[in-house]
């Protein structure tokens, strides 16, 4: 019988011949999975491979092979050092939007109590990890999707801060199921959807075939979003509270204008890991 070694390395030369760049690491992790063991265990070929496990193993190294995300794959993401359930109805959580977390937390870090909102929380990836670090934080989540909430709201079971944690359904900051304010905050963050509608063609198949459209694009010129935000920080922002928002590439100048024709002033522009500029941060003074 072929050992496990042998079926990583057959399902690695596929899904390399598919086009993916991190074929061998793909095919381990969806070992690890189907095997429920670490992968670890699977780089020393010790497990015991069953017949359901090996079925179950197929048929991910097929879904992958199709160019589906291995995120939904497996069904779950790590974030700022935190495992997240991801589906379809969420976005997947990328390590650059990490770069927004550290933000966040160096301002609510700074205060007994903050109020933070985060609008198109998705998965909870922001919130949450915010929720983890700062226990001094009450956070707002907000989203369109009532099917991200429920994916936010198992997440925010799961890292225990439900009683800290309030997801409401809502259109940036108007609720859609009740009349009641979102109040104001120390902090507003948020991961928009920026991409112009455009721009999604030219999008790697995983993301543009899989992960879910609103939450990628505005369908207009990738800033609608960073408008409506603005538009009402003066309202939802305490005095001397702070925007941080994540931006794509090419879209920092636009915002700052944004930022300034709404009376927000332009504190910083942060960049990732990588050099890129991140994270636009404003003030409302």
């Amino acid at each position: 019988m072929r050992g496990v070694g042998d079926r990583v390395s057959d399902a690695a030369l596929k899904l390399k011949r598919a086009g993916i760049e991190s074929a061998r690491l793909d095919a381990e992790v969806l070992m690890a999975e189907a095997a429920g063991v670490s992968r670890a265990e699977v780089f020393a070929g010790s497990i015991n491979l069953t017949k359901e496990a090996l079925v179950r193993f197929e048929a991910m190294v097929t879904r992958r092979a199709a160019r589906e995300p291995l995120a939904y794959i497996v069904g779950h993401k790590e974030f700022f050092s935190l495992d997240f359930e991801v589906t379809p109805d969420v976005l997947i959580p990328r390590p650059e939007t990490e770069t927004l977390v550290h933000e966040a937390l160096e301002i609510v870090g700074r205060k007994p109590i903050a109020r933070v909102l985060d609008i198109g929380t998705g998965s909870g990836a922001i919130a949450i990890a915010i929720g983890v670090n700062a226990p001094g934080a009450q956070v707002v989540a907000v989203d369109i999707s009532p099917a991200a909430l429920e994916v936010a709201r198992r997440n925010a079971a799961r890292h225990r801060v439900e009683g800290r944690l309030q997801l409401l359904l809502a259109d940036v900051y108007r609720p859609l199921e009740s009349d009641e304010p979102l109040g104001q905050f120390d902090v507003i963050a948020s991961n928009p959807p920026y991409v112009d509608s455009a721009g999604v063609a030219n999008l790697e198949s995983e993301i543009r075939s899989h992960e879910p459209r609103v939450a990628l694009t505005d369908e207009s010129d990738g800033l609608e979003f960073y408008r409506r935000i603005a538009a009402g920080a003066s309202t939802h922002l305490h005095n001397g509270g702070t925007v941080l928002v994540e931006i794509g590439a090419g879209q920092t100048s636009d915002i700052e204008q944004i930022f300034a024709r709404s009376g927000l002033e332009m504190m910083s522009v942060i960049s990732d890991l990588a050099g890129i500029p991140r994270v636009l941060k404003g003030r409302l003074s």
